[in-house]
C-alpha cells in the first residue's frame, strides 16, 4: 500500500458518487458540503455550530457562510444553546427538514442505482470491504448517543433487508438454517403484499446513514390484540438502547390507534430481548418446548396489556 494507492482510490470513488459536481449529481442547489451539514442538522437533535465544525472538520468561516445562506433561504433557526447560552443552537426548520428528505432521497436513488450494477453475489463482498477501509483508517469507534438513532419507515430495499439481516444474524450466532429465512421472508412478504398502514407498521433504526435495526408490529387474530415481530439490532449497534426505542415504538403505536393487547412470540435463548420486553412490561404467559430452524429450542409467548400496568 503507497500513497498513490490511495489517492488513485479517491479520485475514482469521487467520480464513481459525482463528488466533483454533487448538485447536479443529485439535481439539487447544493454542494456536496452543503448537503453534508443539511444531513448533520436532520440526524442530530441538539446541534450548535461548534458541533458542526468539530463533526465535520470545517474552517469556522467557511461554515458560517453556509449556515448563513441556510438562515436566509428559511432552511433553519438559530437560538441560544439551551447548554450553553453563549453557543448558538441550529435547528431545521419545516422547509430545512423537507429539503434535507428529498436530499436524502435522492443520495438513496443514486446509490440504489449504483448498487444496481452489483451483482447479489459481490454485495457481501462490497459491504465488507467498505467496513474494513472505514475500520482501518479511523481512530477507533467513535462515541456514539441513543438520540443519534433515527426510526424511519421502511423505504425501497429495506424489507429485504430485514429479510437477510435476520437470516445472516441468526445463523451466525445461534446456527438457525434456512427454515428461519422462509419464516421470516413469509412474515414480510404478508406485510408488504396486503396491510393497514393505520392498524399495522414497520420500523427501520437508522445510525450513520445505514440501517441498523428493525421491528414490525401487524394485526393478530385475536380482535383488539396487536403482534410485535422481528425485532433486531445489528451487532456493531447494541449497547446504544435501539432495541428499547423499537419496542417504545411499537407500544406507543399500539396504545395510540386503541389495540387492547401487544402481544409477541419469542425462544428462550434470546435472552437480551426477553430482557427488553420485560422493562417494557410484557410477562410470559407461556412456553413450549419445540424443534425448529435446526434447533431444539423452547417458545414463548409474551403478552403486555396496553392499558393496564402489564401485570
Amino acid at each position: 500500500m503507497t500513497v498513490q494507492d490511495i489517492r488513485a482510490f479517491n479520485r475514482f470513488y469521487t467520480n464513481v458518487i459525482g463528488a466533483l459536481d454533487y448538485s447536479r449529481h443529485l439535481y439539487a442547489p447544493f454542494t456536496l458540503t452543503e448537503s453534508r451539514v443539511l444531513y448533520e442538522l436532520a440526524h442530530s437533535p441538539r446541534t450548535d455550530a461548534a458541533d458542526l465544525r468539530s463533526e465535520l472538520s470545517l474552517d469556522a468561516g467557511y461554515l458560517s457562510r453556509i449556515l448563513n445562506r441556510f438562515e436566509q433561504d428559511g432552511l433553519i433557526e438559530r437560538a441560544p444553546s439551551q447548554r450553553d447560552p453563549r453557543r448558538r443552537q441550529v435547528t431545521l426548520t419545516v422547509r430545512g427538514r423537507e429539503t434535507a428528505d428529498l436530499l436524502a432521497e435522492r443520495a438513496d436513488e443514486s446509490v440504489g442505482a449504483l448498487l444496481a450494477t452489483v451483482p447479489d453475489a459481490d454485495r457481501p463482498r462490497l459491504s465488507e470491504a467498505l467496513r474494513t477501509v472505514r475500520t482501518i483508517l479511523s481512530d477507533g469507534p467513535s462515541p456514539t448517543r441513543p438520540e443519534e438513532v433515527a426510526l424511519r419507515e421502511p423505504g425501497p430495499g429495506d424489507l429485504g433487508w430485514i429479510v437477510q439481516r435476520n437470516a445472516a444474524l441468526y445463523a451466525a450466532e445461534y446456527d438457525f438454517n434456512a427454515d428461519y429465512e422462509g419464516l421470516v421472508a413469509r412474515i414480510v412478504a404478508d406485510f408488504a403484499e396486503d396491510h393497514d398502514p393505520h392498524l399495522e407498521r414497520v420500523w427501520i433504526a437508522e445510525l450513520d446513514g445505514r440501517p441498523v435495526g428493525c421491528v414490525m408490529c401487524v394485526r393478530d387474530d385475536a380482535p383488539g390484540t396487536a403482534r410485535l415481530r422481528l425485532l433486531l439490532v445489528e451487532p456493531d449497534a447494541r449497547g446504544l438502547r435501539i432495541g428499547d426505542q423499537l419496542v417504545s415504538a411499537v407500544v406507543e403505536f399500539t396504545r395510540g390507534v386503541g389495540y387492547r393487547d401487544l402481544v409477541l412470540w419469542t425462544n428462550d435463548i434470546l435472552g437480551a430481548a426477553r430482557r427488553i420486553y420485560q422493562r417494557h412490561g410484557f410477562v410470559l404467559v407461556a412456553e413450549k418446548p419445540h424443534r425448529s430452524f435446526g434447533q431444539d429450542l423452547v417458545g414463548q409467548d409474551w403478552r403486555l396489556d396496553l392499558h393496564g400496568t402489564g401485570e
